[in-house]
């Protein structure tokens, strides 16, 4: 009799996976409905390696490991960036991964991560549909990035958008003290969706938000400095996302702007923009590029709250035999959604969404 599960996490690191993890195997104890709690290092690739460990003990013992557990940050299992093929064109991979389950008598797989993890595991139950298996496979969303659809928010979103907004205002202190203008653009992760630099660049008091949906014109960026500089404000924040682009850019084919990216001066959108701000106004630009610290730290209390609850529930969707789901939150509410509407799927910010209408309202430029 299957009576074992396999946990496993995968892609970019967040401060509040861990405590998904831990609402997993806390749910599996509970139910005692597994013998076995095996945890994939690596995510996918540890199982097509057959790198596991036992985390049985973990959920068995006294000590409140799993408590501990929860309040970690990073990725306790390893993580991995392994795409699955398509099964109809190269199967091998999917055998690999459905002998293992075999091998270690299998019930239920539980993946944790963002887009491409939620694509693994439809891919996954679908292949298991198509053979006949009986192994369970449920998603568990997590991303900085917020991009994942029908889930209101994502585990990791809120800390990182906590961070990143903590540091913008420390920024402000320690600028807008001099009567010299000056200008500080924050480099803000996100390269094709805007949510954390929209939420971060509201709560850390961004003057100009730039994201990849709404693409900028620099005239327009400009104009919002010098207006302020006018209005004696001698300072002006940016919050720009990795990936916000020119409207120029944006106007290009994909091949054109990949060749036209090879040949660019700066690193990254932050320099060329501070590049181009100088020299059309001759005021001193910084740049503050927090990179992969977004990531880190501690987890906020929402975080922590909705990554056990998101992890418990899809140990609960296995006890009650639903499977080929994510678990998401709607309004409040825990709620499974069908791994075909989020695999491959990216949730964008709208120009006309409400946030942005609000933040314009308070004098928040997007450079259009």
């Amino acid at each position: 009799m299957k009576d074992n599960c396999i946990v496993a996490q995968s892609g970019g690191p967040t401060v509040a996976i861990n405590a998904s993890l831990a609402g997993v195997i806390d749910g599996v104890k509970k139910s005692n409905k597994f013998t076995r709690v095996y945890g994939a290092i690596h995510g996918i690739q540890g199982v097509l390696d057959n790198n596991f460990i036992d985390l049985s003990l973990m959920a068995l013992s006294k000590f409140p490991l799993v408590n501990t557990l929860e309040l970690s940050p990073a990725m306790y299992l390893g993580s991995c960036r392994y795409k699955l093929p398509d099964f109809e064109v190269d199967s091998k991979p999917y055998e690999i991964i459905f002998d293992r389950f075999e091998e270690y008598q299998v019930a239920a797989f539980f993946y944790i991560g963002g887009n491409d993890s939620m694509d693994t595991v439809d891919k996954l139950s679908k292949y298991a549909n198509k053979i006949g298996s009986d192994v369970k496979i449920v998603g568990i969303p997590k991303t900085i990035d917020n991009d994942l659809c029908h889930t209101d928010h994502t585990p990791g979103f809120g800390s990182a958008a906590k961070y990143v907004a903590s540091t913008m205002l420390e920024i402000a202190h320690d600028t807008y003290i001099y009567q010299i203008p000056s200008v500080v653009i924050v480099e803000i992760m996100g390269h094709k969706v805007g949510w954390l630099a929209l939420y971060a660049g509201i709560a850390g008091g961004a003057d100009i938000i730039l994201l990849p949906e709404i693409p900028y014109d620099i005239d327009v960026v400009v104009n919002a400095i010098r207006s302020r500089t006018k209005n004696g404000k001698n300072f002006t924040i940016l919050a720009v996302a990795e990936g916000a682009i020119s409207k120029e850019n944006a106007a290009l084919t994909k091949k054109e702007l990949k060749e036209k990216i090879k040949k660019r001066k700066h690193p990254s959108v932050s320099y060329e923009l501070a590049d181009q701000i100088f020299q059309k106004t001759g005021i001193e630009v910084r740049i503050t590029v927090p990179g992969h610290t977004q990531r880190g730290g501690s987890p906020c209390p929402y975080d922590r709250v909705l990554s056990t609850r998101l992890g418990a529930e899809a140990a609960t969707l296995i006890m009650k035999k639903e499977y080929g789901y994510m678990v998401g939150i709607i309004n409040g509410k825990v709620k499974k959604v069908p791994l075909g509407d989020v695999a491959g799927k990216l949730k964008m910010v709208s120009p006309d969404d409400q946030l942005i209408k609000e933040a314009k309202c308070i004098g928040i430029s997007f450079g259009v």
